[in-house]
């Protein structure tokens, strides 16, 4: 959403750093270009215009102080991410809970903002931190919304409290009450009710929220919406503000292609952190929203902590130390453990996603809006296509096998000849670094190592590099001494 914004940041940046002893003339004219990246992107003008002034008056005043070169540029770029980790709203809050179980969440905003799937997103996220939530479909109006928080419950293993059909039958308020007593019953530590929207704001729709505020009582009230419709979140936000009353926001959609200026101005026009934020359609795709991580990523500098958060959850633990100790033993790497790698590759999730993460990933925006996401499933299907016997040693692959792979992965024979040769290739690296072997001698050239020095283990005398021999006397006599000494 913020490759736009983060592109020409990342431009402005680039300029500054690239002159010597900045100005207060370079100063203005970097303003003048993050004003108007932010305005192109949709940020409200109220919160764009005393932004760029706060970075202008402190990097004035900054200037006298700093040395020349890019330590100046530094400075600044850090005096800018200090005030946008603000705009977003400062530090990350989480979710209050309640003294006396249950937690309470009431879910409110427009419809087509996202709720009900947004809500089961919710649900799976704390109960995958061993909470015990309960939905509850409280949006009686919207055609089969109770259904599809059934459905969605169903998904992630959270049971759904339904008294009603929907559909226009029943009374949401009275349902959002009943749930309480069903959650204190049941013993269900936390209850999530979703609630009706309109397509616009207007007194019914904003009546029946206080209703359900009113009748539940809820520990925390969260507005969701949606992140892609630039400056009417603002305005709906203040609308819901004003009216119902809400501890926090909820981003939907933020791995749209929109201008993303709301998640730039909700925060700050509204006095509400924004708590989570959903990137896209799988229920995983949910977490809590950290301003410092976004600031990082709006300016081109990545998001490793999230990146590591979901390589933590992806990979599984004692699988992770079965695989070192094998490797303390001298075991070699296998096409099963391949496979086990690449299977928790594919639950971190969309690998545009996680290389979108990386420090300076907008340079290398075209190569990541073209990878093959099905290429990691192709490589899955030869891999279990084989028995174990050939997952364990590739040496048995002959030509009748390996037509037997392709057939079963529907594959040419010619992609499990690369990936053989590929896996042959690393599984002799990494058996050479184990032994202490250092780098093959073609991987240290590409590194700008000096060809014999690749195989060298570092440290001690064996990280020197050889004896240069010295020159032989062009005197017979004197040769002959140095032979013999």
């Amino acid at each position: 959403m913020f490759d736009s914004l983060s592109s020409k940041l990342t431009g402005a940046f680039a300029s500054l750093r690239s002159r010597g002893k900045i100005t207060s003339s370079d100063i203005d004219s970097t303003c003048s270009e993050i004003r108007a990246a932010l305005l192109e992107s949709d940020v409200a003008l109220s919160v764009v215009e005393p932004f760029i002034e706060t970075i202008r008056t402190k990097s004035l005043a900054a200037l006298p102080t700093l040395q020349s070169g890019t330590n100046q540029a530094q400075a600044i770029f850090e005096i800018v991410n200090t005030e946008l980790v603000e705009i977003l709203g400062g530090a990350a809050r989480r979710i209050r809970f309640a003294k006396n179980p249950p937690t309470v969440i009431m879910l409110a905003g427009l419809q087509g903002a996202g709720k009900t799937t947004l809500a089961g997103k919710l649900a799976k996220f704390y109960a995958d931190q061993g909470n015990t939530p309960l939905l509850v479909a409280s949006d009686l109006q919207r055609p089969n919304a109770v259904n599809q928080l059934q459905v969605v419950g169903e998904s992630v293993g959270v049971p759904v409290f339904a008294p009603e059909p929907g559909n226009g039958v029943g009374n949401p308020v009275k349902v959002a009450e009943q749930s309480l007593a069903y959650a204190k019953t049941k013993l269900y530590n936390m209850v999530i009710v979703d609630t009706a929207g309109r397509l616009g704001v207007d007194a019914e729709l904003m009546q029946q929220a206080i209703d359900i505020r009113t009748a539940i009582k809820p520990d925390e009230i969260l507005f969701v919406v949606d992140a892609m419709i630039g400056q009417d979140a603002v305005k709906t936000a203040k609308a819901f503000e004003d009216g119902v009353g809400f501890d926090g926001v909820v981003l939907t959609k933020l791995d749209g292609d929109a201008r993303g200026g709301a998640a730039l101005s909700i925060a700050k026009l509204t006095g509400k952190p924004i708590m989570f934020s959903s990137n896209g359609e799988k229920l995983s795709d949910f977490d809590i929203f950290y301003p410092e991580r976004m600031a990082s990523r709006i300016l081109g500098m990545g998001d490793v902590a999230t990146l590591a958060e979901q390589a933590k959850k992806a990979f599984d633990g004692d699988a992770s130390a079965k695989l070192e100790e094998k490797f303390a033993r001298g075991d070699d790497f296998t096409l099963e453990d391949f496979l086990e790698q690449l299977e928790a590759m594919s639950k971190m999730g969309s690998m545009s996603k996680l290389l979108g993460m990386l420090p300076g990933a907008g340079a290398m925006k075209k190569q990541i809006e073209n990878f093959d996401e099905s290429e990691i499933v192709r490589t899955k299907s030869i891999v279990q296509s084989m028995t174990p016997l050939e997952r364990q040693d590739p040496k048995v692959l002959n030509g009748s096998r390996r037509a037997r792979i392709a057939l079963g992965a529907g594959r040419k024979v010619q992609d499990v000849n690369t990936l053989v040769d590929k896996f042959t290739a690393a599984q002799k690296m990494m058996r050479q670094m184990r032994k202490g072997g250092g780098m093959p001698p073609a991987m240290a050239q590409g590194m700008g190592i000096p060809a014999g020095m690749g195989g060298q283990q570092f440290g001690g005398q064996k990280g020197l590099p050889p004896a240069k021999k010295k020159s032989k006397s062009g005197n017979p006599a004197k040769r002959a001494a140095e032979e013999r000494g």
